[in-house]
């Protein structure tokens, strides 16, 4: 894929539930090996956005493009990585760090398919961009909220993706894994020329990284620029943790 071709393309997409509209002529586009921040205060259609996006939800109107193919008609869906806020964990799940992180292989090869013998590289691949490697036979049950967020980042990097989706990553989750999921995106993005689209209120720990922050309020995009140009309105994003929240929560 070129290095200029759009990953992930909306054009003027509309959403509503019933009469309530919740995206409301949204355009966004990430290419190859662009990290892009996608913000908003509560209920500016964040989420909304990213179901579409992956073809999770059909827009009312407007496209939706996955590397130039409508969600539904994309094949290779290894291409796209998606890493939900909250992955939901039975209890009692009887599996390792390294099973859980191995199931993400399934998505490129298939169900139907024996591993490849590279899986397991890719794997230790993972668990080593995140930090995780001494924690592989580990039940996955048994680790932090934060060390959880990292298995699942490693789970999507195991297919090796060409875009990754990844909404409240980090909500809550402590400093040192927030520190290991910077440098995990910022590796496959910068060296590895993956699309990274993140869905975050906390942006402290890529603040210097981000290519492009996004701010979609009320269901628009209000701001499509650098990081840098926000900066300058006197809105920070990682030295000042407060401003942003508050500068989203404001008047529209």
């Amino acid at each position: 894929m070129p290095l200029t071709a759009d990953a992930l393309r909306l054009d003027d997409v509309r959403y509503a539930y019933g009469r309530h509209a919740v995206l409301d002529g949204v355009s966004l586009h990430v290419r190859a090996g662009e990290f892009v921040a996608l913000t908003g205060p509560n209920g500016s259609g964040k989420s909304t956005l990213v179901r579409v996006a992956l073809g999770l939800s059909a827009p009312h109107s407007g496209e939706v493009h996955l590397f130039g193919e409508v969600p539904g008609a994309l094949r290779q869906r290894w291409r796209v990585g998606y890493v939900p806020q909250r992955a939901m964990l039975v209890d009692h799940l009887p599996a390792t760090v390294e099973e859980v992180v191995a199931s993400g292989g399934v998505a490129r090869r298939g169900w139907a398919r024996r591993p490849r013998r590279d899986d397991p590289v890719r794997v230790d691949r993972a668990l080593e961009v995140v930090a995780l490697s001494d924690q592989r036979r580990v039940p996955i049950t048994e680790l932090s909220g934060g060390q959880q967020q990292r298995a699942f980042i490693a789970r999507a990097l195991v297919s090796e993706p060409e875009l990754l989706v990844l909404d409240e990553p980090i909500a809550g989750v402590d400093v040192e894994s927030q520190a290991r999921f910077r440098d995990a995106l910022v590796t496959r993005c910068h060296q590895d020329g993956v699309a990274v689209l993140l869905v975050s209120h906390e942006l402290g720990a890529v603040a210097d990284d981000l290519d492009r922050l996004v701010v979609l309020r009320g269901g628009r995009v209000v701001f499509d620029d650098t990081p840098e140009k926000l900066t300058a309105e006197g809105v920070s994003l990682g030295v000042h943790r407060t401003d942003l929240p508050v500068w989203l929560e404001g008047p529209g």
